[in-house]
Protein backbone atom coordinates (compact mmCIF):
# COMPACT_ATOMS: atom_id res chain seq x y z
CA UNK A 1 0.00 0.00 0.00
CA UNK A 2 2.75 2.51 0.65
CA UNK A 3 4.40 1.97 -3.02
CA UNK A 4 1.32 2.37 -4.22
CA UNK A 5 0.75 5.60 -2.18
CA UNK A 6 4.36 6.82 -3.41
CA UNK A 7 3.47 6.17 -6.45
CA UNK A 8 0.36 8.13 -6.94
CA UNK A 9 2.07 10.74 -5.33
CA UNK A 10 4.58 10.65 -7.88
CA UNK A 11 2.48 10.52 -10.24
CA UNK A 12 0.21 13.94 -9.07
CA UNK A 13 3.43 15.52 -8.96
CA UNK A 14 4.56 14.64 -12.44
CA UNK A 15 1.46 15.55 -13.73
CA UNK A 16 1.21 18.99 -12.33
CA UNK A 17 4.65 19.89 -12.95
CA UNK A 18 3.88 18.84 -16.53
CA UNK A 19 0.83 20.84 -16.59
CA UNK A 20 2.92 24.11 -15.62
CA UNK A 21 4.88 23.37 -18.19
CA UNK A 22 2.70 23.72 -20.55
CA UNK A 23 1.36 26.74 -19.52
CA UNK A 24 4.16 28.42 -19.07
CA UNK A 25 5.67 27.25 -22.78
CA UNK A 26 1.59 28.43 -24.50
CA UNK A 27 1.58 31.88 -22.07
CA UNK A 28 5.71 32.45 -23.46
CA UNK A 29 4.58 31.30 -27.45
CA UNK A 30 1.51 33.39 -27.23
CA UNK A 31 3.12 36.79 -25.68
CA UNK A 32 6.24 35.96 -28.52
CA UNK A 33 3.54 35.59 -31.26
CA UNK A 34 1.23 38.92 -29.82
CA UNK A 35 4.87 40.69 -30.28
CA UNK A 36 6.28 39.20 -33.45
CA UNK A 37 6.91 41.63 -36.50
CA UNK A 38 4.08 41.54 -38.14
CA UNK A 39 3.81 40.06 -41.72
CA UNK A 40 5.95 42.04 -44.33
CA UNK A 41 3.45 43.66 -47.02
CA UNK A 42 4.56 43.69 -50.70
CA UNK A 43 4.12 47.09 -51.89
CA UNK A 44 2.48 47.43 -55.15
CA UNK A 45 1.25 50.53 -57.22
CA UNK A 46 -2.26 50.61 -60.13
CA UNK A 47 -3.18 53.28 -62.22
CA UNK A 48 -6.69 53.23 -62.44
CA UNK A 49 -8.37 56.84 -63.21
CA UNK A 50 -10.21 59.34 -61.85
CA UNK A 51 -12.01 59.52 -58.71
CA UNK A 52 -15.51 59.70 -59.84
CA UNK A 53 -14.74 56.47 -62.53
CA UNK A 54 -15.10 52.84 -62.79
CA UNK A 55 -11.65 51.91 -62.66
CA UNK A 56 -10.92 54.23 -59.80
CA UNK A 57 -14.04 52.34 -57.83
CA UNK A 58 -12.59 48.72 -59.00
CA UNK A 59 -8.85 50.16 -57.46
CA UNK A 60 -10.18 50.51 -54.33
CA UNK A 61 -12.46 47.18 -54.24
CA UNK A 62 -8.80 45.36 -54.94
CA UNK A 63 -7.01 47.49 -52.20
CA UNK A 64 -9.29 46.10 -50.31
CA UNK A 65 -9.38 42.40 -50.89
CA UNK A 66 -5.11 42.48 -51.32
CA UNK A 67 -4.83 44.47 -47.80
CA UNK A 68 -6.82 41.25 -46.33
CA UNK A 69 -4.22 39.24 -48.22
CA UNK A 70 -0.74 40.51 -47.33
CA UNK A 71 -0.12 43.05 -50.19
CA UNK A 72 0.45 46.62 -49.60
CA UNK A 73 -1.75 48.10 -52.92
CA UNK A 74 -1.31 51.91 -53.53
CA UNK A 75 -4.32 53.09 -55.96
CA UNK A 76 -3.63 56.00 -58.51
CA UNK A 77 -5.71 58.43 -59.80
CA UNK A 78 -4.28 59.64 -63.76
CA UNK A 79 -6.19 60.72 -66.53
CA UNK A 80 -7.07 57.91 -67.92
CA UNK A 81 -6.18 54.88 -70.27
CA UNK A 82 -3.20 56.82 -72.20
CA UNK A 83 -1.82 57.79 -69.17
CA UNK A 84 -1.89 54.59 -67.47
CA UNK A 85 0.21 52.27 -70.08
CA UNK A 86 3.16 55.37 -70.53
CA UNK A 87 3.09 55.08 -66.16
CA UNK A 88 3.30 51.07 -65.85
CA UNK A 89 5.57 51.11 -68.75
CA UNK A 90 8.09 54.09 -66.93
CA UNK A 91 6.98 55.22 -63.77
CA UNK A 92 8.80 53.13 -60.34
CA UNK A 93 6.66 51.15 -58.17
CA UNK A 94 3.54 51.32 -60.55
CA UNK A 95 3.22 47.45 -62.11
CA UNK A 96 -0.35 47.66 -62.84
CA UNK A 97 -2.55 49.34 -64.70
CA UNK A 98 -6.98 49.64 -66.16
CA UNK A 99 -6.73 50.34 -69.64
CA UNK A 100 -8.92 50.68 -73.18
CA UNK A 101 -8.31 47.97 -75.30
CA UNK A 102 -8.59 50.11 -78.17
CA UNK A 103 -5.78 52.32 -76.98
CA UNK A 104 -3.49 48.98 -76.36
CA UNK A 105 -4.65 47.96 -79.94
CA UNK A 106 -3.74 52.00 -81.63
CA UNK A 107 -0.37 50.99 -79.52
CA UNK A 108 0.47 47.93 -81.17
CA UNK A 109 -0.50 48.98 -84.66
CA UNK A 110 1.37 52.03 -84.91
CA UNK A 111 4.73 50.25 -87.16
CA UNK A 112 6.67 53.26 -87.37
CA UNK A 113 7.47 54.58 -84.30
CA UNK A 114 10.54 52.48 -82.46
CA UNK A 115 9.31 53.89 -78.81
CA UNK A 116 5.61 52.33 -79.50
CA UNK A 117 6.93 49.58 -80.55
CA UNK A 118 9.08 48.93 -77.23
CA UNK A 119 6.08 49.83 -75.04
CA UNK A 120 3.64 47.96 -77.19
CA UNK A 121 6.09 44.85 -76.59
CA UNK A 122 6.02 45.48 -72.92
CA UNK A 123 2.50 45.69 -72.20
CA UNK A 124 1.17 42.25 -70.66
CA UNK A 125 -2.23 41.39 -69.99
CA UNK A 126 -3.20 40.23 -66.55
CA UNK A 127 -7.07 40.01 -67.06
CA UNK A 128 -9.37 41.27 -69.35
CA UNK A 129 -12.21 42.90 -67.12
CA UNK A 130 -15.44 44.39 -68.45
CA UNK A 131 -17.03 45.87 -71.19
CA UNK A 132 -17.13 49.61 -70.90
CA UNK A 133 -19.56 51.99 -72.43
CA UNK A 134 -19.21 55.16 -74.48
CA UNK A 135 -21.04 57.58 -72.71
CA UNK A 136 -22.26 60.18 -75.39
CA UNK A 137 -24.15 62.50 -73.03
CA UNK A 138 -26.15 66.05 -74.78
CA UNK A 139 -29.00 68.46 -74.84
CA UNK A 140 -32.65 66.83 -75.71
CA UNK A 141 -32.12 68.16 -79.17
CA UNK A 142 -29.05 65.99 -79.58
CA UNK A 143 -31.26 62.36 -81.14
CA UNK A 144 -28.11 60.41 -82.23
CA UNK A 145 -24.56 60.31 -82.96
CA UNK A 146 -24.78 61.88 -86.05
CA UNK A 147 -26.50 65.27 -84.95
CA UNK A 148 -22.84 66.01 -83.49
CA UNK A 149 -22.14 67.25 -86.68
CA UNK A 150 -20.65 70.89 -86.33
CA UNK A 151 -21.38 70.94 -82.37
CA UNK A 152 -19.28 71.43 -79.89
CA UNK A 153 -18.55 68.52 -78.14
CA UNK A 154 -16.25 67.75 -75.02
CA UNK A 155 -13.88 64.59 -75.92
CA UNK A 156 -12.39 64.17 -72.78
CA UNK A 157 -8.76 64.91 -70.85
CA UNK A 158 -5.96 64.65 -73.14
CA UNK A 159 -3.95 61.24 -72.19
CA UNK A 160 -7.63 59.82 -71.35
CA UNK A 161 -9.04 56.66 -73.00
CA UNK A 162 -12.21 58.81 -73.79
CA UNK A 163 -10.17 61.38 -75.69
CA UNK A 164 -8.66 58.67 -78.04
CA UNK A 165 -12.33 57.01 -78.39
CA UNK A 166 -14.07 60.14 -79.15
CA UNK A 167 -11.10 60.84 -81.99
CA UNK A 168 -11.10 57.86 -82.85
CA UNK A 169 -15.82 57.46 -83.67
CA UNK A 170 -14.83 60.88 -85.71
CA UNK A 171 -12.54 59.41 -87.81
CA UNK A 172 -14.09 56.32 -87.83
CA UNK A 173 -17.57 57.93 -88.87
CA UNK A 174 -16.41 60.91 -90.76
CA UNK A 175 -18.84 63.11 -88.28
CA UNK A 176 -17.15 66.37 -88.01
CA UNK A 177 -17.99 68.57 -84.85
CA UNK A 178 -16.95 72.33 -85.11
CA UNK A 179 -14.98 72.31 -82.12
CA UNK A 180 -13.28 69.37 -79.63
CA UNK A 181 -12.85 70.11 -76.24
CA UNK A 182 -10.49 68.81 -74.23
CA UNK A 183 -11.12 68.72 -70.72
CA UNK A 184 -12.12 66.44 -67.88
CA UNK A 185 -15.12 64.40 -67.30
CA UNK A 186 -16.55 66.87 -64.23
CA UNK A 187 -15.59 69.87 -66.58
CA UNK A 188 -17.06 68.57 -69.58
CA UNK A 189 -20.41 68.36 -67.17
CA UNK A 190 -20.25 71.58 -65.80
CA UNK A 191 -19.97 73.15 -69.57
CA UNK A 192 -22.77 71.01 -70.96
CA UNK A 193 -25.27 71.96 -68.13
CA UNK A 194 -24.06 75.81 -69.27
CA UNK A 195 -24.82 75.50 -72.43
CA UNK A 196 -20.70 75.86 -73.38
CA UNK A 197 -20.75 72.37 -75.02
CA UNK A 198 -23.89 70.29 -77.03
CA UNK A 199 -22.57 67.12 -76.08
CA UNK A 200 -19.61 65.18 -73.72
CA UNK A 201 -18.30 61.47 -74.11
CA UNK A 202 -17.02 59.95 -71.24
CA UNK A 203 -15.72 56.04 -71.44
CA UNK A 204 -16.35 53.81 -68.17
CA UNK A 205 -18.55 51.09 -66.93
CA UNK A 206 -21.89 51.49 -66.18
CA UNK A 207 -23.21 53.46 -63.41
CA UNK A 208 -21.08 56.02 -63.95
CA UNK A 209 -20.55 57.93 -60.40
CA UNK A 210 -20.55 60.99 -61.90
CA UNK A 211 -23.79 60.91 -63.61
CA UNK A 212 -25.93 59.09 -61.32
CA UNK A 213 -24.70 62.20 -58.72
CA UNK A 214 -24.38 65.13 -61.02
CA UNK A 215 -27.23 64.69 -63.39
CA UNK A 216 -31.24 65.33 -62.66
CA UNK A 217 -34.51 65.84 -64.29
CA UNK A 218 -33.70 69.22 -64.40
CA UNK A 219 -30.58 69.60 -66.13
CA UNK A 220 -33.08 68.47 -69.45
CA UNK A 221 -30.20 65.99 -70.85
CA UNK A 222 -30.02 62.57 -71.88
CA UNK A 223 -27.85 59.39 -73.69
CA UNK A 224 -27.46 60.02 -76.81
CA UNK A 225 -28.06 56.27 -78.43
CA UNK A 226 -24.99 55.38 -81.20
CA UNK A 227 -26.08 53.42 -83.62
CA UNK A 228 -23.51 55.05 -86.64
CA UNK A 229 -23.25 51.94 -88.72
CA UNK A 230 -19.40 52.34 -89.71
CA UNK A 231 -19.01 52.73 -86.17
CA UNK A 232 -21.45 49.35 -85.00
CA UNK A 233 -18.80 47.64 -87.64
CA UNK A 234 -15.46 48.96 -86.06
CA UNK A 235 -16.81 48.70 -82.31
CA UNK A 236 -19.11 45.78 -80.27
CA UNK A 237 -22.76 46.82 -79.68
CA UNK A 238 -23.44 47.79 -75.95
CA UNK A 239 -27.06 48.91 -74.12
CA UNK A 240 -27.23 51.33 -71.15
CA UNK A 241 -30.34 49.39 -69.52
CA UNK A 242 -33.26 51.69 -68.96
CA UNK A 243 -32.71 53.36 -65.05
CA UNK A 244 -29.42 53.14 -64.76
CA UNK A 245 -29.57 56.31 -64.32
CA UNK A 246 -32.70 58.21 -62.55
CA UNK A 247 -32.73 60.98 -65.39
CA UNK A 248 -32.86 58.28 -68.50
CA UNK A 249 -35.60 55.90 -68.23
CA UNK A 250 -34.89 54.42 -71.37
CA UNK A 251 -32.58 52.04 -72.30
CA UNK A 252 -29.90 53.33 -75.00
CA UNK A 253 -27.94 51.73 -77.41
CA UNK A 254 -24.32 52.32 -77.67
CA UNK A 255 -20.83 50.58 -78.68
CA UNK A 256 -18.21 49.51 -76.05
CA UNK A 257 -14.67 48.86 -75.87
CA UNK A 258 -13.55 46.07 -73.13
CA UNK A 259 -11.18 47.44 -69.58
CA UNK A 260 -8.30 45.15 -69.40
CA UNK A 261 -5.86 45.38 -66.77
CA UNK A 262 -2.04 45.19 -67.40
CA UNK A 263 1.07 45.00 -66.34
CA UNK A 264 4.56 45.42 -67.41
CA UNK A 265 6.82 42.67 -68.81
CA UNK A 266 8.78 42.51 -65.48
CA UNK A 267 11.00 39.50 -64.33
CA UNK A 268 12.29 38.57 -60.85
CA UNK A 269 9.96 40.11 -57.80
CA UNK A 270 7.44 42.06 -59.55
CA UNK A 271 7.07 39.20 -61.93
CA UNK A 272 5.91 36.98 -58.79
CA UNK A 273 4.38 39.77 -56.85
CA UNK A 274 2.01 40.27 -60.10
CA UNK A 275 1.65 36.80 -60.00
CA UNK A 276 0.21 36.39 -56.66
CA UNK A 277 -2.09 39.29 -57.06
CA UNK A 278 -3.73 37.73 -60.16
CA UNK A 279 -3.92 34.85 -58.28
CA UNK A 280 -5.71 35.95 -55.11
CA UNK A 281 -7.95 38.61 -57.43
CA UNK A 282 -8.96 34.93 -59.46
CA UNK A 283 -9.79 33.03 -56.66
CA UNK A 284 -11.79 35.91 -55.01
CA UNK A 285 -13.69 36.82 -57.90
CA UNK A 286 -16.86 35.88 -56.54
CA UNK A 287 -15.95 38.32 -53.15
CA UNK A 288 -15.32 40.92 -55.52
CA UNK A 289 -18.98 40.35 -56.85
CA UNK A 290 -20.49 40.43 -54.10
CA UNK A 291 -18.97 43.51 -52.20
CA UNK A 292 -17.47 45.65 -55.14
CA UNK A 293 -18.59 47.93 -57.67
CA UNK A 294 -21.62 46.05 -59.54
CA UNK A 295 -19.92 46.27 -62.57
CA UNK A 296 -17.77 43.21 -61.58
CA UNK A 297 -20.72 41.09 -62.17
CA UNK A 298 -19.98 40.91 -65.84
CA UNK A 299 -16.25 40.31 -64.99
CA UNK A 300 -14.90 37.25 -67.68
CA UNK A 301 -11.37 36.61 -66.68
CA UNK A 302 -10.85 33.93 -69.12
CA UNK A 303 -12.31 36.11 -72.03
CA UNK A 304 -10.15 35.53 -75.17
CA UNK A 305 -9.14 39.45 -76.28
CA UNK A 306 -8.21 39.31 -79.85
CA UNK A 307 -4.19 40.40 -80.13
CA UNK A 308 -3.50 39.74 -76.49
CA UNK A 309 -2.13 36.76 -74.45
CA UNK A 310 -2.35 36.63 -70.88
CA UNK A 311 1.26 37.72 -69.00
CA UNK A 312 3.44 34.45 -68.43
CA UNK A 313 4.31 35.29 -65.16
CA UNK A 314 0.57 35.41 -64.12
CA UNK A 315 -0.49 32.46 -66.31
CA UNK A 316 2.22 30.37 -65.33
CA UNK A 317 1.18 31.04 -61.55
CA UNK A 318 -2.59 30.28 -62.18
CA UNK A 319 -1.41 26.97 -63.63
CA UNK A 320 0.78 25.96 -60.78
CA UNK A 321 -2.05 26.27 -58.66
CA UNK A 322 -5.18 25.88 -60.27
CA UNK A 323 -5.05 21.99 -57.83
CA UNK A 324 -4.95 23.85 -54.91
CA UNK A 325 -8.11 24.38 -52.71
CA UNK A 326 -1.27 61.05 -58.01
CA UNK A 327 -0.97 62.08 -61.72
CA UNK A 328 2.72 62.65 -62.68
CA UNK A 329 2.86 64.84 -65.93
CA UNK A 330 5.40 63.73 -68.12
CA UNK A 331 6.25 63.65 -71.70
CA UNK A 332 4.06 61.16 -73.30
CA UNK A 333 4.91 59.44 -76.76
CA UNK A 334 1.65 57.80 -76.84
CA UNK A 335 -0.29 60.87 -76.47
CA UNK A 336 2.19 63.09 -79.20
CA UNK A 337 1.23 60.28 -81.49
CA UNK A 338 -2.48 60.40 -80.72
CA UNK A 339 -2.46 63.79 -81.69
CA UNK A 340 -0.11 63.98 -84.60
CA UNK A 341 -2.28 61.04 -86.41
CA UNK A 342 -5.89 62.23 -85.16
Amino acid sequence: MLLSRETSTMTRIFSTALFIFLFTSFSVFTVCSANAEPVKLTPMGMMTGGPQGTYYQFGLNLKELMSHNGIDLSVFNSDGSVSNVYAVYKRPRTQMGIVQSDVLAFVAKIETDPELQKIARKMKMVFPLYNEEIHLVGKKDITGFDDLQGKNVAIGQEGSGTYLTAKLLFKVSGIQPSNMVTVGTTDALEQLKAGTVDAMFYVAGYPVKLFSEQISDADNLHVVPIENQAIVDFYPEGEIPGATYSWQPEPVNTVAVKAVLVSYDFRNANCRNVGSFATLLHDNLQWLKENGHQKWNSVDLNYPLKGWEQYDCVKNRLNKNITRPTTIKDDNPILEAIKEML
